[in-house]
């Protein structure tokens, strides 16, 4: 049993003791927590937030308490019932609301549910706003609306259109080539809200689709994390159906993975490489991604002549990188694309697009795509951890052992990445889950594997 509590929101498993896992007296206290700082913060005149979940068998009760709270609150509830992410995140620039509330644990297994926290602007809160509503929660510094002030309940199921119409306005997303290519796609939508949204933007751009687990039941029919491991499925459909591309999203529609028609994965650290490199195809700027991202992006942005820049992993850290310095495209290389035409957000919806207008005029098939990019390999490794483990301690060890360390250079933005000549290793705490993610990337799946499997067994002796 398991609680989180972090700027990006509450997460934990469902049931249990309070303070200990995600339940109803926690789901008030840190619901009611946000709703006071949305209207300390004075950023938006709205007396309205927005809360849409996923398809999680717990998203009823979740979303019970939430509204429940907010109008208890004194804010105005628009509930617009099953969304994604990104729906979510535009339903709040749409409505003028003053925040959103989305019901989701993304890639975390059935037991998991969580609220992530926006701003007026639909966007993730930052840090220091994280941090305020933290403090707010543990002091129990809220006050509630007295009967003549409670709020008001609203339903509007409008938004996965409007999502869908915003996608198809974009003047990248080639809508004509896409419908000239006749494409027919195998889409795993992990029994969630992909099953909802994605059939209705493929119907818009001319896709023939077959669904797998597209039923948004909540019954995960693996797990929800779109890696190699957990996809067996739709590979072999794909392998075996005469399909142009597999498509994969998580449970909340943000992160984008991508079968090649001969069954194997295109590999979701390529999902952004590619997206990017259509991008600038077009139109010239720097990109964003985080530090356990692949080097590939970095090379085809200074193929098209243009900055990379690399960010703490995070999305809000992506994002306030990508207004930084201007950035067209950017995200992160677990699948998740953010394209500022549209939004600062993760979007399959928008991902999915733009990859299939590349592929569409570039008139070829995806694996001739994925081969036209640099070749890197990235071994995704986690040490799973006792919720006391001290783990900055034990990152700070690994910083001290090869800080010095010739041909190594050093990076402690976000946990510890190790950089020699040809690969990188990343291990940084999960903003999630109690674990130690290990990533690494050489020139060949056996050598990336290596690199992880040794920075795990030099964890192992810290522990």
């Amino acid at each position: 049993m398991t609680l989180i509590k972090s700027i990006s929101g509450i997460r934990g498993t469902i049931g249990g003791t309070p303070g200990e896992t995600l339940n109803p007296l926690d789901i008030v206290k840190f619901t009611s927590a946000y709703a006071t700082f949305i209207r300390r913060s004075g950023k938006s005149k709205s007396n309205t937030i927005v809360v849409g979940r996923d398809g999680r068998i717990s998203g009823p009760m979740v979303k019970n308490v939430v509204c429940g709270t907010l109008m208890g609150m004194g804010y105005d509830v628009i509930n617009i019932g099953y969304g994604t992410t990104p729906t979510t995140e535009l339903a709040v620039r749409m409505s003028k609301s003053a925040g959103g509330i989305i019901i989701t644990a993304s890639h975390n297994p059935r037991q998991w549910n969580a609220l992530k926290l926006l701003n007026n602007e639909g966007e993730f809160l930052t840090k220091d706003d994280g941090n305020e509503v933290l403090r707010i929660a543990e002091a129990e510094d809220f006050d509630y609306a007295d009967v003549d002030h409670l709020g008001k309940y609203m339903v509007d199921n409008s938004f996965d259109q409007r999502h869908i119409d915003s996608v198809l306005d974009l003047k990248l997303v080639d809508c004509e080539a896409i419908r000239k290519a006749h494409f027919r796609v195998c889409v795993d939508s992990i029994n969630s809200v992909g099953g909802i949204i994605l059939p209705h933007l493929l119907d818009k751009l001319g896709v023939a689709y077959t669904f797998l687990n597209g039923e948004c039941t909540g019954q995960f029919a693996h797990n929800p994390e779109p890696l190699e491991k957990n996809l067996g499925g739709i590979m072999d459909e794909v392998k075996n159906g005469k399909y142009d591309l597999g498509i994969v999203v998580d449970p909340d529609v943000d992160r984008l993975a991508f079968i090649q028609e001969n069954g194997k994965m295109y590999g979701e650290e390529y999902t952004l490489v590619t997206v990017a490199d259509y991008v600038l195809d077009h139109v010239k700027g720097p990109t964003v991604s985080n530090l356990s991202s692949t080097r590939a992006l970095r090379d085809v942005t200074e193929k098209h002549g243009c900055k990379y820049y690399a960010s703490a992993v995070g999305e809000v850290n992506v994002t306030t990188k990508m207004k930084e310095v201007g950035a067209v495209i950017g995200g992160e290389g677990n699948g998740g694309v953010i394209y500022p035409e549209s939004h600062y957000g993760r979007d399959a919806l928008v991902g999915i697009a733009l990859f299939l207008s590349s592929l569409a005029q570039k008139g070829c098939k995806a694996s001739e795509l994925r081969a036209s990019f640099p070749n890197y390999f990235i071994a995704k490794n986690r040490i799973d951890l006792q919720p006391t483990t001290d783990v900055d301690a034990i990152l700070a060890k690994m910083k001290e052992k090869y800080s010095g360390a010739e041909g190594v250079q050093v990076t402690d933005i976000d946990g510890v990445k190790l950089d020699f000549p040809t690969k990188w290793v990343h291990m940084r705490k999960s903003n999630t889950e109690p674990i130690i993610r290990v990533y690494s990337e050489a020139s060949s799946m056996a050598e990336a594997d290596a690199l992880g499997k040794q920075m795990m067994d030099e964890i192992a002796k810290l522990v």
